[in-house]
């Protein structure tokens, strides 16, 4: 089964494109180490191609000694043994083309481990050839250090190094030591490292933590922040981070980026992910016209704790499609975000939820990434704290819900074994027992299942350019959410009732796809939506 678009135009593939990210510890194991794997991933692509998305992200699978469960690089070009061989990944790559599936894989371009040999050689001195290429300080006259900045789990962001007699900079762990990226010999080396795997034929990047790859170089200290988006609960966040990050001199880099990926064709899709509080100005200059990224995505949904008609309204009318602007992205979940149906769905029932998400998210302007799992309507997993792998939960815990909730093992088939057809092993995070009864081979059978409404939402989203692409139109600012998505003089009305109690409206009612209730009586009942069929 191939995942081509019903309707052929000449936009680029990635344009309104469908994309499922794929976080390989948890998608499928088979060695029985309880640790899903890059074959494992080979093996379940006829899966994915069955959702009808155009591409796949995989997260990191580079050799790590997985402080931060790969996001911690040692090898930009290696594979981490736990996952498989080169070998495996190419295997990888020819059947998802075969397929007809993209291939887009993570970049970490911010930092590296400091098992990495370049960082192994900065630190050994204040003179060998890579000395200048971390972020290195001296300490402030009483040993101190060198400014106040904080890491984002939950600790200073600076490390002493006695061989250098220096701190160097951590934007995370530790164990994460930053990139002097404004050094164009690490430049040269990271883009080197995006050449390699272009050259193995990969069709895109998602750039992790772009906007931290670059600090003043002054390292003045970080203002205090005055209006936080949520109650603090890091010593990250009682700071605006104005001088650790965010720096204007990362846009000239990213369009050496995309200098050097246009080099294997201009068919590439790039992503950066951009976090913060106030990410907009950094996505739209990251994406500006046609020398720098293609899209962006910030955790405006992710870390939302409610979803509500005016944060929709809010993200959609921040990309209005003025000439020169980038194209967005969304998630409502990903391996950093909690299960979005715990997150927002009330006193809905999850599967109703979850289906009433697909919808919405396929009916929304921008790329739409679909993280493993979320087809299936899986709910965020309890971890008890002896369970903890995520360093992040790990040091904040009970205060945040860290990453492993929304990391435990993709539950495939409950009647196969004890882990739900993962692995024949202990897995590395539990099976949680409600993803068991939510598993594919449930689903599967089940025409009014959460995984068959997505797949037919992905399906009217191909069919249909106006939804991939059109401009999207607000109708009234209300608790209802009302949409037109309209391209070349057609249209299709959405409509969204992301609430618990029925909403009046007195617009069309036509549903060629429908969540819930269809709508009567000039009402649209709870937890319903629907989105009309193409008119002019």
């Amino acid at each position: 089964m191939t995942t081509s678009r019903t309707t052929q135009d000449a936009s680029p593939w990635w344009k309104g494109a469908t994309i499922y990210q794929i976080y390989p510890r948890s998608f499928q194991d088979t060695t029985g180490d309880g640790i899903g794997d890059l074959p494992g991933i080979t093996r379940r692509l006829d899966y994915v191609a069955s959702l009808g998305v155009q591409a796949i992200w995989i997260s990191p699978f580079f050799t790590s000694p997985m402080a931060d469960y790969g996001y911690d690089v040692a090898d930009f070009c290696g594979v981490d043994p736990i996952f498989g061989t080169l070998g495996d990944f190419d295997a990888l790559v020819s059947k998802a083309h075969a397929l007809g599936l993209k291939v887009t894989i993570d970049q970490v371009y911010s930092h590296t481990s400091d098992q990495h040999p370049w960082f192994e050689e900065s630190r050994r001195s204040r003179d060998n050839e890579k000395a200048d290429w971390y972020v290195w300080a001296d300490a402030r006259p009483d040993g101190t250090p060198p400014n106040n900045w904080q890491s984002v789990f939950g600790m200073g962001a600076w490390e002493w190094d006695a061989r250098r007699g220096q701190y160097y900079l951590h934007n995370f762990l530790r164990e994460q030591p930053d990139l002097n990226l404004h050094n164009r010999d690490v430049q040269d080396a990271i883009l080197s490292a995006t050449r390699f795997w272009l050259d193995r034929g990969v069709d895109g990047f998602r750039l992790d933590a772009l906007n931290f790859g670059m600090h003043n170089r002054d390292l003045t200290d970080n203002p205090i922040e005055t209006d936080p988006k949520r109650p603090p609960t890091r010593p990250f966040d009682f700071q605006r981070h104005t001088h650790s990050m965010s720096q204007p001199e990362i846009v000239p880099f990213i369009e050496r980026i995309r200098s050097t990926i246009d080099r294997y064709g201009g068919r590439h899709f790039t992503v950066a992910e951009v976090g913060g509080p106030r990410p907009l100005l950094e996505m739209k200059a990251f994406t500006q016209g046609s020398a720098r990224l293609n899209s962006a995505y910030a955790f405006d949904f992710l870390y939302a704790d409610q979803l509500t008609a005016d944060l929709v309204r809010k993200t959609q009318r921040e990309w209005p499609g003025t000439e020169g602007e980038g194209w967005p992205s969304w998630a409502f979940e990903n391996h950093d975000a909690p299960r979005a149906v715990s997150r927002w769905r009330g006193s809905c029932s999850a599967d109703r939820y979850a289906k009433l998400l697909a919808l919405l998210l396929l009916a929304l302007r921008g790329n739409a990434f679909i993280y493993n799992g979320g087809e299936l309507g899986l709910t965020q997993g309890d971890i008890a704290f002896e369970d903890l792998k995520d360093p992040e939960a790990i040091t904040n815990w009970p205060e945040t819900l860290g990453r492993d909730g929304a990391r435990t093992p993709m539950p495939w088939d409950a009647s196969r074994n004890d882990h739900a057809g993962f692995s024949e092993g202990k897995p590395w995070l539990p099976v949680q027992d409600d993803h068991r009864q939510a598993c594919v081979a449930h689903q599967v059978r089940d025409p009014e299942s959460v995984l068959n409404t997505y797949r037919a939402a992905i399906a009217l989203r191909n069919s249909c350019r106006v939804l991939r692409e059109g401009a999207i139109r607000f109708d009234g600012e209300g608790e209802l959410l009302v949409f037109d998505r309209l391209l070349d003089g057609r249209r299709r009305r959405c409509v969204f009732n992301l609430g618990a109690t029925s909403l009046p409206y007195d617009g069309e009612t036509a549903a060629e796809l429908c969540v819930g209730d269809r709508p009567e009586n000039g009402m649209v009942s709870a937890y319903s939506a629907f989105v009309s069929p193409l008119s002019s």
